[in-house]
């Protein structure tokens, strides 16, 4: 498994989204970029999550950022997930894992005596550069959305 660390030049994405375009990483050279990655469209933490981004797209536009979130759902849910909660941000279909994969997202997890494999809520924050500028794992959502915020707000 992948393990990034800040300064690491962040592995390329090129995902669709769910309104019909590609997200490419490469393409955004002098932008600073929030990936999230989260476990499922439609549950608690995730559509607090979403908001919360959704919420303060335009203090993340004004400190140079845009925000991407990834899951696998497909690119019909994010559509439903997105109209259900007028959120204001892309949603990136990683159907097959392989960016969850090489961000390292893709995880063994446990649950009632279980273990299964998901998707670790997770944040990395990428300069203009392309470099990873700080990750955060094994995110809880309370604050979580502000933290970012700062974060970019000081790069």
């Amino acid at each position: 498994m992948t393990v990034l660390q800040v300064g690491d030049m962040a592995p390329e994405i090129s995902l669709p989204t769910d309104n019909d375009e590609t997200a490419v990483l490469s393409g955004q050279t002098g932008q600073k970029v929030v990936v999230y990655f989260y476990p499922k469209d439609d549950t608690p933490g995730c559509t607090k999550e979403a908001i919360g981004f959704t919420e303060k797209t335009a203090d993340f536009a004004a400190a140079g950022a845009i925000i991407w979130g990834i899951s696998k759902d497909t690119l019909k849910k994010h559509s439903k997930f997105r109209a259900k909660y007028e959120l204001g941000i892309p949603l990136l279909s990683d159907e097959e894992g392989d960016v969850c994969e090489r961000y390292g997202t893709w995880v063994e997890k446990s649950m009632y005596g279980k273990t299964y494999m998901g998707i670790e809520r997770a944040t990395f924050l990428i300069d203009e550069n392309g470099k990873i500028a700080q990750i955060w794992r094994k995110v809880k959502v309370p604050g979580h959305v502000d933290a970012v915020l700062d974060a970019v707000q000081s790069l």
